[in-house]
């Protein structure tokens, strides 16, 4: 349907300005911010993306995935039998494998979430993307994040786009696909919510913001663009689509603010993990603190 990003204007001072009072809104306190805290706990994507990934980094990364805090912390707020847990853990392909059979060795059911298609930089053939996502769910990964190709964005080739997200979604067949759009390298927020919407119609199960390598990560009005986009196709089609940002997210209040943003902007039943996922490899221990 692309007459659902024909006539796009994205009003940007406004967004901004949206933005900018969403970071002055009161913070919560007490026993209300470590609901709010455990919460963001259960959304996170635990993540190890660098070179220098091994086994044994990947082994304590998904230790920390099922023991996310303290027990005497969860003990002192009678949450030590909840089995409170973080949503996935998600790492590179070549590290899947390590990273099943540790949440295995642990009894522990958390999802694997593997990157691909050519991550971070989205610069490598079709036919190579389609096989690494192949590769990956075939290793054991239930969650694929993708990267799409911001040429196609830039050069308005949104045809091509669609076509090119369609067929990972195929070649994920019973993972969900998340999709990232690294908005810091799509030229405008007019460009992020057709980006949003094109992968939407072409199957993801979430989108997310950013790849966290690029200049711009997560930022509060590219949310909100695609919290928008989010919500009209949920309109046009009544399917819930994720959300997901991703990238210099590394404090408790920054968590807080996601969440309060998604509750405005989508509403309570989008704050699970289910819908919304919160990218971070340090974003823990900050939170560890708060609690």
């Amino acid at each position: 349907e692309l007459g659902w990003i024909s006539k796009v204007y994205v009003n940007q001072p406004a967004v901004v300005r949206h933005a900018e009072q969403i970071q002055k809104w009161r913070t919560v306190k007490g026993n209300w911010q470590a609901a709010w805290l455990l919460k963001a706990v259960t959304c996170i994507d635990l993540t190890t993306l660098s070179g220098d990934d091994t086994p044994s980094n990947v082994h304590r990364m998904c230790f920390k995935a099922k023991h996310p805090i303290r027990e005497d912390l969860l003990k002192a707020m009678d949450m030590h039998d909840k089995g409170i847990t973080v949503a996935a853990v998600c790492v590179y392909p070549a590290r899947v494998a390590d990273a099943v059979n540790s949440l295995k060795a642990a009894g522990c059911n958390i999802p694997v979430a593997s990157v691909a298609a050519g991550f971070p930089s989205g610069q490598t053939p079709l036919e190579t993307k389609l096989a690494e996502i192949k590769l990956a769910v075939q290793y054991g990964a239930r969650e694929i994040d993708i990267v799409i190709s911001r040429s196609l964005v830039l050069s308005g080739q949104w045809e091509s786009l669609y076509e090119e997200i369609r067929q990972c979604r195929e070649a994920c067949g019973e993972a969900h696909m998340k999709t990232i759009l690294a908005t810091g390298e799509l030229g405008s927020l007019a460009n992020v919510y057709k980006a949003s919407m094109i992968a939407m119609m072409a199957g993801s199960d979430f989108i997310k913001t950013s790849t966290g390598k690029e200049v711009e990560n997560a930022t509060l009005p590219v949310g909100v663009v695609m919290m928008r986009a989010i919500k009209e196709f949920y309109w046009q089609t009544g399917n819930k689509v994720g959300f997901k940002p991703a990238g210099g997210i590394r404090t408790a209040k920054e968590a807080i603010t996601w969440l309060m943003l998604v509750k405005d902007e989508l509403g309570v039943e989008w704050l699970k993990p289910e819908l919304f996922r919160l990218g971070a490899s340090s974003l823990l221990e900050d939170i560890e603190k708060q609690v």
